[in-house]
């Protein structure tokens, strides 16, 4: 094996640790921070202050899990990715090319608005397109940033600020455990869910993924790219997997490396059409492991 074959891996294996010690060096901060604020009720309760820490720690890992992630997240959203490999803007619908994210959206877990400028521009770009071929317009007329987390809402609201979207983009202060009873978004009334790395930290994963399918109107897409657990759970990379996780979520918020979320989405309900894979050229020994694509109802 190459020397730089053996570097590659061991930088993969390294990286989870690596990213959950920078998490940590922003739990001090978060602490004086309070306490220079007289924050007690922060101090005094763990998931407050959990709260703020991954607030803190998100307004600069956001940026940076973007840079990573855009050049595949891009062009899923635009309907450029088949089969876990990017379609080039030049070629035909036919040869496998989605629709781009259109009409009423719905956004799981947006935190502080890593997407946001995404919908813009399918906003800004498509005002005087023509409707698409299956009835959705192939602009973004309407989205629900579903998200939790106070500690970024500001945050959030800056990029839909920034995105001009102040009057499309809405955001939803709950977790979607609660999204029905919020009275929020009707069911069936959605044309795209986008979901982009927060399924992984959703509580009743499998119950709740199941309630998302049931917000997407018939012909409705659902565009993924979310981490999962090794599909060989007995190999050496599963049992590393494991071990990473006994770990990753105290440091990460809540997120679980072990999540079968490709699984729970395919039976989440009745599919049209299921274009769900792993990204082309993700190595073996990718401890965090991926699925993309999109599902149309």
């Amino acid at each position: 094996m190459a020397t730089s074959s053996i570097s590659e891996i061991v930088l993969a294996l390294l990286f989870p640790w690596k990213f959950m010690s920078i998490s940590l060096s922003y739990l001090p901060g978060t602490i004086i921070s309070a306490l220079r604020a007289g924050q007690f009720r922060t101090l005094l309760s763990w998931p407050r202050l959990q709260a703020a820490w991954f607030s803190r720690f998100w307004s600069w890992a956001g940026p940076q899990v973007r840079t990573g992630a855009e050049q595949i997240v891009r062009p899923l959203l635009e309907g450029r990715v088949s089969r876990g490999a990017i379609v080039p803007p030049t070629s035909s619908p036919s040869v496998g090319a989605h629709l781009g994210v259109a009409g009423t959206v719905l956004e799981i877990g947006p935190g502080s608005g890593m997407w946001v400028s995404i919908f813009s521009d399918r906003y800004q770009q498509s005002k005087t397109s023509t409707p698409d071929t299956k009835g959705v317009r192939g602009k973004v007329t309407r989205v629900y940033g579903v998200e939790p987390n106070e500690g970024v809402h500001h945050l959030l609201r800056e990029q839909i600020a920034a995105a001009d979207l102040q009057d499309v983009y809405e955001v939803v202060p709950v977790g979607i455990e609660d999204l029905a009873s919020s009275g929020h978004v009707a069911p069936e009334s959605v044309d795209c869910i986008v979901s982009v790395l927060c399924l992984c930290s959703i509580p009743e994963p499998e119950r709740n993924i199941a309630m998302l399918y049931g917000y997407l109107k018939p012909g409705g897409r659902w565009y993924v790219y979310e981490h999962v657990k090794h599909d060989r759970s007995t190999s050496t990379m599963g049992f590393y997997q494991a071990f990473v996780n006994l770990i990753w979520p105290h440091f990460i918020g809540g997120c679980e490396l072990r999540r079968d979320t490709g699984k729970w989405l395919r039976e989440a309900g009745t599919w049209s059409e299921i274009d769900l894979e792993h990204p082309e050229g993700e190595p073996w020994f990718a401890t965090i492991p991926h699925v993309v694509g999109v599902l149309t109802k």
